[in-house]
């Protein structure tokens, strides 16, 4: 079940033309929401990157698209579902309306939301979370690489890439080197007690649970800088994680020959928790 232009669509039919401008150029954005405990985690951040990113795109934004209105047609897509669950993976897609070649012959939009149920309430994460970097292709370093966009071909095929290796994520650089962000979530690295992520401008998404880590350790006074990350720096430091919307903060526990401990990240972790339950800024 979805909901499409407002519309809940219980058929298994296709509801997209051949003409649609996400399948033939990538040309739709789109956010990955948890909800749970009664609402979705951290609204407010999702909405205003959602439309933050239709800006870049040169989308016009209808007026209906307020916080309200959105919010209200992902809950009452979960409130329609058949199957009962406490949390639930949702992501909402906008895209640009039919017409042209790259240069579209509209600035309209139509949108859809998905739901799918999560195995449980609360952020969990995996053992033994194994990664491996992958540099066949680079992350461009470029604002547009910041953006939540259906342009995904890099993570695609990296996911491919590191299933046949038998990793459980990949870790991806930039055209200069540098350590970006995991293939489905921004990455941290602790040294002597220190937070680490990279910057905005290495390339990396703008993570909603990114902005979040960050708030969490000046909480729990716990020190976070924002510089780049070389390859050979995974090596040498103590804590690796990564982050997204759904499973919060996930530790890794070995790359290469680095075995990694997660004292900080099961603070930041408990952190989290105590920010989802209390309401605070969610």
């Amino acid at each position: 079940m979805i909901i499409y232009n407002g519309v809940l669509d219980y058929t298994q039919s296709p509801v997209f033309t051949a003409q649609n401008r996400g399948l033939l150029y990538g040309d739709a954005v789109f956010e990955t929401l948890r909800y749970s405990q009664g609402h979705i985690h951290f609204w407010e951040d999702h909405y205003f990157r959602l439309m933050a990113t239709m800006r870049i795109f040169r989308m016009d934004i209808p007026m209906t698209f307020t916080p309200e209105f959105l919010e209200q047609e992902c809950i009452r897509l979960i409130q329609a579902q058949s199957e009962n669950s406490a949390a639930w993976r949702i992501r909402l897609n906008v895209y640009r309306k039919d017409g042209g070649a790259y240069l579209p012959s509209t600035k309209n939009v139509g949108y859809f939301i998905e739901a799918k149920a999560l195995d449980s309430e609360y952020y969990l994460s995996v053992e033994n979370y194994k990664v491996e970097l992958f540099n066949d292709y680079y992350l461009q370093k470029s604002m547009l690489s910041n953006l939540k966009s259906n342009n995904k071909a890099l993570q695609v095929i990296a996911s491919i890439f590191m299933q046949e290796q038998g990793f459980d994520n990949g870790i991806l650089v930039n055209d200069e080197k540098e350590v970006v962000e995991f293939l489905n979530g921004n990455l941290f690295i602790v040294e002597d007690g220190k937070l680490r992520t990279p910057p905005i401008t290495s390339g990396c998404l703008d993570g909603i649970m990114r902005k979040q880590i960050i708030r969490i350790a000046k909480i729990l006074d716990i020190s976070c800088v924002e510089e780049p990350i070389s390859p050979f720096d995974l090596q040498r430091v103590q804590e690796l994680f990564m982050t997204n919307a759904i499973v919060g903060i996930q530790p890794v526990k070995s790359y290469r020959r680095t075995t990694y401990n997660k004292s900080i990240s099961l603070k930041l972790q408990q952190g989290l928790f105590d920010l989802v339950s209390s309401n605070r800024g969610v």
